[in-house]
């Protein structure tokens, strides 16, 4: 029963909801890759599409060496596509999980310190 008063003391009696640093550095983290990492990782599988696609249709022509590598191309790009989108899902499941989603971060200056 007195555990939580123990914890709290070594807190100065104020226990952090939203996790401290620890929880702005996962807010952080996911933010990042939401809004940055993820997206840029599926352009450049877009742009690996499109390359295998060019290289397929136009520059194979008759070659059929150029053809297949162009078809690799868009295989592994389609993989790549489907493993960032579950990536993604899993991503954004830990953050509802764990209550980490849609929390705008503001980072400390001297006026939120009150210094």
């Amino acid at each position: 029963m007195l555990i939580p008063f123990i914890t709290a003391a070594q807190t100065g009696g104020v226990i952090p909801a939203n996790g401290g640093a620890f929880g702005v550095l996962l807010r952080n983290i996911l933010g990042f890759s939401n809004n940055v990492l993820i997206p840029f990782i599926l352009g450049i599988g877009f742009l690996v599409f499109v390359w295998g696609m060019f290289r397929y249709f136009i520059a194979g022509g008759a070659n059929d060496e150029a053809k297949e590598q162009g078809k690799s191309l868009m295989v592994y790009a389609t993989l790549g596509f489907v493993l960032i989108i579950v990536f993604w899902g899993i991503v954004n499941l830990v953050a509802t999980s764990t209550g980490l989603e849609n929390e705008t971060i503001t980072p400390p200056t001297a006026t939120n310190l009150n210094i």
